[in-house]
């Protein structure tokens, strides 16, 4: 089982992109907590280069309720993960976290529900991009 839902988007720019997703999130019920540029982070502290890389920490408000509700300790798990990223061709691709593969280490059968309802929002804005 793969951990994540990846697309590749063709003839639009990284901040559009970045647009785009936060747009298509927002359809589904999440909202952006954190946004990490990791690519500015990694200049800053160690000199590295990298092609841009964002994480944006997305969260549905009514589904981390429940799953914490569920399992006290699944903060560890939030937010749903989606990275935004330049490959070398110039091309923007768009990944998110599998929170099903995520939350088959919990040995909590009632998260199954609410991982599967957060998946099938995630695969819709990944299939809308």
């Amino acid at each position: 089982m793969s951990y994540y839902f990846s697309t590749t988007l063709r003839g639009i720019s990284f901040d559009d992109a970045i647009t785009k997703v936060t747009e298509q999130l927002k359809t589904e019920g999440f909202g952006v907590l954190t946004d990490i540029d990791i690519q500015g982070t990694l200049k800053k502290k160690i000199g590295a280069e990298l092609n841009k890389y964002r994480i944006l920490g997305a969260c549905n408000p009514p589904a981390a309720h429940k799953a914490i509700q569920a399992e006290h300790k699944i903060g560890v798990f939030l937010p749903c993960n989606v990275i935004v990223t330049e490959n070398e061709a110039g091309e923007v691709e768009v990944t998110a976290v599998d929170p099903v593969a995520s939350m088959m280490s919990v040995q909590n059968d009632s998260l199954g529900d609410v991982a599967t309802d957060i998946q099938n929002r995630l695969k819709k804005v990944i299939d809308s991009l």
